[in-house]
């Protein structure tokens, strides 16, 4: 079987678990200092807060910026639950702008979403690609409306060779599925130290000093463990995203004239570092999604659908008065066409040649 995703461990990550068990320090000590500091180095980021998940960061990105109960929130509705928990989590009521063609909010449609009474937008960088952010920001400058980003799925990720996480507030995820991995794990990255400061507080339960009570808190601490992976990980960062990109061009050259299969772009300016490599089955394909799916896992490749509905779409959500009915026809036909290969970097050249040979085959 041809997995989905697959992180690459090695002995850089065993030598400091090993590290860290010895050591006796087992909870936000010094190996989770060196992880943010290698994260603040990587992508140019002014401050580096770790946390125990990429939803936790979220939320604390949230509460840090003071986005609380009733604040309008504009997000994509095509991205994962995540993004849209962590609204509802601070009692933000949220918005949904549509998706371009990129599977990113579409600012057009930003546009048309956004009011005066906007807190906070809340932009995707889907499967590894950046969202439009110029457009972004200055659409929500005009309402006075903060930015805060989900890059849970796009470290490394750049707009006109500026890394994401370099500027503003944006939140990062490092579980095992992604760029780079902790097992679980979490981390916000962002240019204002009064938010840095806020953070570090809220994740240690509020506590400025022990038994120093700031403000209501929460156990967001990522731990020694967690950071050991992550400091080895961060150390070939740049060629576990190199790979990536390298799987990702042979993956399209092969592909080329599929009837009925669009592949990923790269976009002028903007790096992606294809966390997910996400093509679209439409309708002129000689099969549809998701018989061509099961075509390729019973061949051994595994794929994946990121995602099946909008966010919104699911029991739980669609009679929350705090969601209304949105219309977003761009994320309801993606949620009927995506479909995600294999691209990570343990797929090597028999790898990639079997799973555009078989999709090739099964397409054509």
């Amino acid at each position: 079987m041809i997995r989905i995703s697959e992180p690459v461990i090695g002995d850089a990550e065993e030598k400091l678990v090993l590290e860290v068990l010895r050591s006796g320090r087992l909870v936000q000590g010094p190996m989770v200092e060196r992880f943010e500091e290698s994260v603040r180095e990587a992508v140019g980021a002014a401050e580096a807060i770790a946390v125990n998940n990429g939803t936790s960061a979220l939320v604390a990105a949230l509460q840090a910026h003071g986005v609380g109960r009733g604040d309008e929130a504009i997000l994509p509705p095509f991205t994962f639950v995540a993004t849209l928990n962590a609204l509802l989590q601070v009692g933000a009521t949220p918005r949904f702008a549509d998706i371009g063609s990129d599977f990113n909010i579409d600012p057009e449609s930003l546009e048309r979403v956004i009011s005066p009474t906007t807190r906070v937008v809340m932009p995707v960088h889907l499967y590894g690609l950046p969202s439009d952010l110029a457009a972004i920001r200055a659409t929500a400058e005009q309402v006075g409306a903060l930015v805060i980003e989900d890059a849970a799925q796009a470290l490394g990720a750049a707009v006109d060779g500026v890394s994401i996480g370099a500027t503003g507030t944006s939140c990062f995820s490092f579980y095992a599925t992604k760029i780079l991995t902790t097992g679980e794990g979490g981390l916000v990255a962002t240019d204002d130290p009064l938010v840095a400061e806020h953070l570090r507080i809220l994740r240690n339960q509020g506590q400025r000093d022990r038994y120093d009570y700031a403000f209501v808190g929460h156990n967001y601490r990522m731990t020694e463990l967690q950071a050991a992976l992550g400091v080895a990980q961060m150390g070939r960062m740049s060629e576990l995203i190199e790979q990536r990109r390298i799987n990702a061009t042979e993956l399209t050259e092969r592909l080329q004239g599929v009837d009925g299969l669009v592949l990923p772009r790269e976009l002028p300016g903007r790096l992606h570092v294809y966390h997910q490599y996400t093509v679209r089955v439409t309708a002129e394909a000689r099969l549809a999604r998701d018989a061509l799916a099961e075509r390729l896992r019973a061949h051994g490749i595994e794929c994946g659908v990121y995602y099946p509905r909008p966010v919104f779409d699911y029991p739980c959500f669609r009679h929350d008065p705090r969601l209304g009915n949105p219309h977003v026809p761009e994320a309801v036909l993606a949620s009927g066409q995506v479909l995600s290969l294999p691209v990570h970097p343990a797929l090597d050249a028999h790898d990639i040649d079997r799973i555009s040979s078989l999709v090739r085959q099964e397409l054509s």
